[in-house]
């Protein structure tokens, strides 16, 4: 029989102190996209199939360079956060610290990839 109290349980499951502020950086990134891709699907969605030249003309106005850019920043940072809190649920030692890296070096490198065909189209 196990005389265990309710904190010997708990030690090393408890609060890291965070959860509240990634709670938050989620929900606000969720509805910054739920905002976002309806707008970014409308600005999109009649330039899909145009040619090179028109596409290039449609990225260098503002609104859908600004548009685009916030999407992007705004999508795989969203990503970045449900993938990491996801990988920390499922997968346990040496595993989860490289799958956490490899996520986020995934998530800036397209995020960068993205910006980076966006100002070359733009400019």
């Amino acid at each position: 029989m196990a005389f265990m109290t309710d904190r010997k349980r708990a030690t090393g499951m408890g609060s890291a102190k965070e959860g509240t502020h990634h709670f938050w950086s989620m929900t606000v990134s969720a509805i910054a996209l739920a905002i976002l891709m309806p707008l970014f699907v409308f600005d999109f969605g009649p330039i899909l199939g145009a040619s090179y030249a028109e596409v290039q003309a449609h990225f260098a106005s503002p609104y859908s360079a600004i548009l685009t850019a916030l999407t992007l920043i705004v999508g795989f940072t969203h990503f970045k956060m449900g993938a990491q809190t996801m990988i920390e649920d499922y997968v346990q030692g040496t595993a989860r610290k490289l799958t956490i890296i490899a996520v986020i070096l995934i998530s800036y490198a397209a995020m960068a990839t993205g910006l980076f065909a966006l100002v070359r189209m733009a400019l």
